[in-house]
């Protein structure tokens, strides 16, 4: 299968290598076409994971949207949130019909990326889909290698519109078989897991965050106090999924670190063994705070309050984060008011869950 892959972050860089080893053909796209250059030249990913490290060439590597995009049947988008708005005006051009966009995770981008590539005049019949964590623990070593900790096991993954739904993960299967159904896109966004692991250890961790130059927030960071508030939080998020009627299971987030029926099967020790996650983290800027916290922390205290739910841990881990990063994150572009969807009931929220952006 063919498949374009945009971005040029950790996780890019493992989807890229990883899928291209399957035997796909592997396009990976970055903006910043300085930084994407040894790999450019290369045309090759130096991967690390289990089985060693080996290098694996890819098919193309580019700058240029449009070649990395042209025929893929998949596009997969595994950047972070914040991201996803500028990709989808850069990539409405050169979207065809019949492809299928993978956010893992998506944080409700599915809606916005179709939103933003309507209004920038594509009309590509293009299904939007996304999961609830990225494929893979991983971390880049240097400018063309990445090391992958462990893959997922399950993927909850929704579709926008959900019409297309056994369609578009079909598609998706090829790439990911580990991929499960899940009702629509609102359904796949509250399945994120990283704005309720990161949001109390970002913030629960300031001080030696602040302190040391590298700091484990998975291990050091990951005392009972955290955890106690990281499952209130969860349990939070699950009663949003109660509330709207979305179905078990809920991947709560306390089987990451006692079982293997979470997405990643039990990785916790492996991702603390692992060392990668011992790194510097600023505050203000690690897109722990600027997207787990200003974007997918503030995107469920909005669905929140929409569906009538009490999340005061939500809440409250979400302004003193604002108040570490001196930003107000209750003004983040990721509600569901920013959106424009917050004056929507229910009915008129399935019909376009459901449906999609009608002409």
């Amino acid at each position: 299968m063919r498949i374009a892959v945009l971005g040029g972050g950790h996780g890019c860089y493992a989807a890229a290598a990883d899928l291209s080893e399957q035997g796909h053909e592997v396009r990976l796209w970055r903006r910043d076409a300085a930084a994407l250059a040894p790999v450019i030249e290369a045309r090759r990913i130096t991967l690390r994971d289990h089985r060693g490290r080996r290098e694996v060439p890819l098919a193309l590597a580019t700058a240029d949207i449009g070649a990395a995009v042209r025929g893929a049947e998949l596009i997969l988008v595994p950047t972070p949130a914040f991201s996803q708005e500028d990709i989808a005006r850069a990539l409405a051009p050169h979207l065809e019909d019949g492809q299928v966009v993978f956010l893992p995770p998506g944080t409700f981008g599915s809606y916005l990326m179709a939103r933003t590539a309507r209004a920038s005049g594509s009309r590509a019949d293009v299904a939007w889909a996304e999961t609830g964590t990225l494929p893979y623990l991983a971390r880049k070593h240097g400018p063309a290698e990445v090391a992958i900790t462990t893959r997922a096991t399950r993927l909850p993954t929704g579709v926008f519109p959900s019409v297309v739904g056994d369609r578009a993960r079909a598609v998706i299967a090829r790439a990911y078989p580990a991929i499960e159904p899940v009702e629509d896109a609102l359904s796949g966004a509250l399945m994120n897991a990283g704005p309720i692991i990161h949001p109390p250890l970002i913030v629960m961790n300031a001080a030696p965050l602040e302190h040391f130059e590298r700091w484990d927030i998975h291990a050091e960071g990951t005392q009972p106090s955290v955890r106690r508030v990281t499952d209130t939080l969860d349990a939070e998020r699950i009663a949003v999924r109660e509330s709207l009627g979305y179905a078990a299971p809920h991947f709560p987030l306390a089987d990451h670190y006692h079982t293997d029926r979470w997405m990643y099967g039990n990785a916790h020790d492996k991702l603390v063994d692992s060392g990668d996650w011992c790194e510097h983290i600023d505050l203000a800027t690690h897109r722990y705070m600027r997207e787990d916290v200003a974007c997918g922390l503030a995107f469920l205290v909005s669905v929140a309050d929409w569906a009538g739910v009490p999340c005061p841990v939500a809440r409250g881990l979400l302004a003193i984060g604002g108040a570490i990063a001196g930003d107000d994150f209750t003004r983040a572009p990721r509600t569901l008011g920013a959106l424009g969807l917050a004056g929507l009931d229910r009915a008129a929220m399935r019909r376009l869950l459901e449906r999609g952006l009608q002409p």
